[in-house]
């Protein structure tokens, strides 16, 4: 039913977790297939590059592979580079998922907002950061 990519990063989930006082933060939730699906992701940004991506995601198999793969495309690409990854090349990173899971492929959608929220950050005039404690966290308790 999944390939061996997503078992692989289902069962061993790379940089899981929170950066605090992250650089930008995302949310992303499932579609109308999965609207149980959600995930945040973290990023901490260093002359243009993504230097850490973390994530926090609560969902089927192909929800926690999708964000844990994109996390790993992610991580050292310049932002230009993070912003081509889309959907489809994480589908592809993965080997393929089910069609009616395709809701579930959430990272590159978490990970784009993460993004919008580091350049809201860079503009904002008194500095302010995003912190793990500034995102509701509440589905996503350890």
């Amino acid at each position: 039913m999944y390939s061996e990519v997503v078992l692989e990063h289902f069962r061993n989930p790379r940089n899981v977790g929170a950066i605090e006082d992250a650089d930008g933060c995302g949310k992303a939730g499932g579609g109308l297939k999965c609207p149980e699906d959600i995930t945040y992701f973290w990023i901490r940004v260093s002359d243009g590059r993504l230097v850490e991506v973390k994530h926090k995601t609560m969902g089927c198999p192909v929800a926690i592979a999708s964000s844990s793969i994109t996390s790993v495309m992610a991580e050292g690409k310049t932002i230009q580079e993070v912003l081509r990854i889309t959907p489809q090349a994480v589908i592809e990173a993965l080997g393929d998922i089910p069609e009616r899971k395709m809701d579930s492929n959430l990272g590159p959608d978490a990970l784009r907002r993460a993004i919008e929220s580091y350049y809201e950050n860079v503009g904002r005039a008194d500095g302010a950061k995003w912190t793990a404690a500034s995102a509701d966290l509440s589905a996503l308790s350890d």
